[in-house]
């Protein structure tokens, strides 16, 4: 089984030297939904866009499907 890991959008936001706090601005998300994001579970597809609309990227620049270890 495959779940979403989104080492790419962590990354992403050190190269740009921008914070989960001005992301969730940029977003309009709430800080909430980028904890989910850190712990690694599920969010919304709709929150996935609203990063993208704001990073000016898509969806593969921010996170992608791995193998979930111990299933």
């Amino acid at each position: 089984m495959r779940k979403a890991n989104y080492k790419k959008l962590w990354k992403l936001l050190i190269d740009r030297d921008m914070n989960k706090k001005k992301l969730a601005e940029a977003a309009n998300l709430s800080l909430s939904s980028l904890t989910k994001l850190a712990k690694g579970q599920t969010v919304n597809v709709e929150i996935l866009i609203k990063i993208c609309n704001a990073l000016n990227c898509e969806m593969g620049d921010i996170m992608e499907l791995v193998e979930q270890t111990g299933v």
